[in-house]
C-alpha cells in the first residue's frame, strides 16, 4: 500500500431518480454514493474522464472529499458499468476505520508465464482463478492486487493458492486454500489429421468402374446386331 494516501475530490448531489442519473451521464458526470457505517449515505458526483483516469490507476485506497467537507478514507464497493460500451455509470463507495480489518477482493496476476519451461515447450497456461477475497486493515490492501510467479511451472504443473504467500498483513478468505486453483499448466493440443474418407473414394471407383462395363458391354451389343443383319 502506498504511503501517502491518493485524494479525489467530488462535488454533493441533490437529484436523484434515474431520469436525473441519465441526466447526469448525458452531461459526462457519474452519480455516485459513500456509505458509512450507521450514518446516512451521502450522494456525490464525479466528472466522468477524471474518475475514470482516477480509477484505471488502481487505488485500493483512498481519501474521498465531497466538496464543502472533510476528507473520509474509502474503498470502492461496487462499480456499475454499461452493459456494451463499459463506461461507468454508478459508483458506490465505502468509508472504512483505518484501525479496523476488512474484506476486500483483489486481482491475481501471473508473472513470468514466457520464461516458464512447460510454455517455452508448447504447454497451455490457464489462469483458473482470476480474483481473491482477502481480510486486511485498509492500509495493507495491495494496490496492486497479487502477484504469482509462474516462470518456473513444467507442463502438469499446478499452483494452489496455499502455496501463495500473501503480503505482510493480507489474509485469504477460504477454508480450503488448498482447494483453489490459481493456474495450471496443460500438455499441448494435438491436433488430429482428417483420414480420408476410404469408403466414399472406394464408392466412387466402383461406379466408376461399373460404369465402364456398362458402356463396354453396350457397344459389343450393338456390333453383333450390326453383323447378323449383313
Amino acid at each position: 500500500m502506498a504511503a501517502t494516501r491518493p485524494s479525489f475530490k467530488v462535488a454533493g448531489r441533490t437529484g436523484f431518480g434515474s431520469r436525473t442519473a441519465r441526466r447526469l451521464r448525458r452531461d459526462g458526470i457519474v452519480p455516485g454514493v459513500v456509505y458509512t457505517g450507521g450514518e446516512a449515505a451521502r450522494p456525490f458526483q464525479a466528472d466522468a474522464h477524471d474518475l475514470a483516469l482516477f480509477i484505471g490507476e488502481g487505488h485500493a485506497l483512498f481519501d474521498l472529499e465531497i466538496e464543502g467537507e472533510g476528507k473520509v478514507p474509502v474503498v470502492i464497493k461496487e462499480e456499475q458499468r454499461h452493459p456494451v460500451r463499459g463506461d461507468l455509470v454508478h459508483i458506490d463507495c465505502q468509508e472504512v476505520d483505518l484501525e479496523q480489518e476488512i474484506q476486500a477482493d483483489v486481482a491475481i496476476e501471473l508473472r513470468g508465464a514466457e520464461d516458464a519451461p512447460g510454455v517455452k515447450e508448447g504447454g497451455i497456461l490457464e489462469h483458473v482463478t482470476r480474483e481473491i477475497t482477502i481480510a486486511a486493515l485498509p492500509t495493507d490492501i495491495p494496490d496492486e492486487g497479487l502477484t504469482v510467479d509462474v516462470s518456473e511451472m513444467t507442463i502438469g504443473d499446478t499452483i494452489q493458492l496455499d502455496a501463495v504467500t500473501p503480503p505482510a498483513g493480507v489474509k485469504f478468505v477460504t477454508d480450503a486454500p488448498e482447494e483453489v486453483t490459481v493456474a495450471t499448466l496443460n500438455p499441448p493440443r494435438v491436433v488430429e489429421e482428417e483420414e480420408p474418407e476410404v469408403e466414399e473414394e472406394t464408392e466412387l471407383v466402383g461406379e466408376a468402374e461399373e460404369g465402364a462395363e456398362e458402356a463396354a458391354a453396350e457397344d459389343g451389343g450393338g456390333e453383333g446386331d450390326s453383323g447378323s443383319e449383313g
